[in-house]
């Protein structure tokens, strides 16, 4: 079986790891339909006597459990296990202290201002991180950022698909040792690697995840654009999130600046542009990071107007590189209760009732689907889910082709009405 498998039965997630793996060079990824996929030339593929590419794909499931109990030999039996939060030594919010930073990422810029305290300590040589790329200013690029300015140029969010193909390569390569920024799914990927991969687990200093409520496809940045009349090759800056807590969609053009809130155009959309994978996604808060970053969009923290993050420590080593930076000066950061930090994210519930029930109820009806080892918390019932499911991919089939998209504005509607 090889990553064919995967593709045909919808369950690539496009995170690009199999192209790396795959010893025979027969995987190349490119974009169709709005995500990233990969094609196989099956008369360079080996088969079943490789199967690499299956081994280490995120798409097809993973052992979360399993996985991140192995960190709980680092943590010398002080380990929390939450339901939706995963395994953890340390709760906290916090932000960098370079305002600049701060105001211009997503949240607090804990990830750029941390990742730029650790390359001037000297403690990594780089990190893998997301710009947009210089030509169209719209398409991800990932790449190992190796100075302060190649880090900044990464910061804030990318509500598109992201794909690392390249990367393990580069690491494994390289000297030095360095961060892996990425989604869960990214890191469920990068966590099989490092199984098969000595050398290339030997240069990865830590990862560390950022919450995912879903993936969004590149129609989704089309259909934005699209509907404020914005011409794509006329674009020089783009950042779904900029200035401040939140932020707004910043577009910078030839002869003109376009901004708009976050919560204005991003909230009305959020549930259409979903690749169908991620509705089977369990994993909200990268729970096989060494550290979780996101959001806290809740009182009193959602007071704040330039940025708060969220963070999930899970090894006793990464606790003490942050409290070493707070007592440097380049964070600032206070504890967090966990049924705060549970209240504030929504999507780890969802994800671990409704999209767990999705996973096991499609099953049983002999769907192929992600395997994990969690079992749904709330284990919601076959009649309710399966409508649930019929929601979730009207409103795919909605966002995924183009000539449907005049219905959006109707659904839209209908929400507020």
């Amino acid at each position: 079986m090889n990553i064919s498998y995967t593709t045909r039965h919808h369950l690539c997630l496009g995170c690009g790891l199999c192209e790396d793996i795959c010893p025979q060079g027969a995987i190349t990824i490119d974009i169709r339909q709005g995500e990233y996929r990969p094609s196989v030339d099956e008369s360079l593929c080996i088969g079943s006597n490789c199967g690499r590419c299956s081994d280490i794909c995120p798409g097809l499931g993973v052992d979360l459990l399993k996985l991140s109990s192995r960190q709980d030999s680092l943590t010398n039996g002080h380990v929390t296990c939450n339901e939706y939060l995963g395994r953890y030594v340390q709760l906290y919010t916090g932000h960098c202290t370079n305002e600049d930073i701060r105001y211009h990422s997503a949240s607090g810029g804990l990830v750029t201002g941390l990742l730029v305290y650790l390359l001037e300590k000297k403690m990594i040589d780089g990190a893998v991180v997301t710009r947009f790329s210089s030509i169209d200013h719209l398409t991800p690029e990932v790449f190992i950022a190796r100075n302060t300015d190649e880090l900044i140029s990464a910061r804030s969010s990318k509500y598109c698909p992201v794909s690392m193909q390249g990367i393990r390569k580069q690491i494994r390569e390289a000297e030095g040792k360095y961060v892996i920024i990425g989604l869960p799914c990214h890191l469920h990927g990068f966590r099989k690697i490092e199984e098969k991969d000595k050398k290339f687990r030997e240069h990865v200093f830590a990862y560390w995840g950022l919450y995912c409520s879903s993936g969004r496809t590149f129609h989704l940045t089309d259909y934005i654009l699209q509907q404020r009349h914005i011409n794509q090759e006329d674009i020089r800056y783009f950042s779904y999130r900029d200035e401040g807590c939140l932020g707004s969609l910043v577009v910078k053009c030839s002869n003109e600046v376009y901004k708009e809130r976050y919560q204005s155009y991003f909230h009305p959309l959020r549930s259409i542009f979903i690749p169908r994978r991620c509705h089977f996604c369990i994993d909200h808060s990268a729970e096989l990071a060494d550290i979780s970053f996101g959001d806290i969009h809740i009182k009193p923290y959602s007071d704040d107007t330039i940025g708060i993050n969220s963070l999930i420590v899970r090894t006793p080593q990464m606790n003490d590189l942050l409290q070493q930076a707070m007592r440097d000066g380049a964070i600032v950061m206070e504890e967090l209760n966990e049924a705060t930090l549970v209240a504030s994210q929504k999507m780890a519930r969802v994800k671990k009732t409704k999209y767990a029930s999705l996973v096991y109820w499609c099953k049983r009806m002999g769907m192929a689907v992600p395997q994990y080892d969690v079992k749904p918390y709330s284990k919601i019932g076959f009649v309710k889910s399966l409508f649930y499911l019929i929601n979730l991919n009207l409103q795919y089939q909605v966002g995924h082709h183009r000539n449907l998209w005049f219905l959006i504005k109707y659904m839209i509607k209908k929400r507020k009405a």
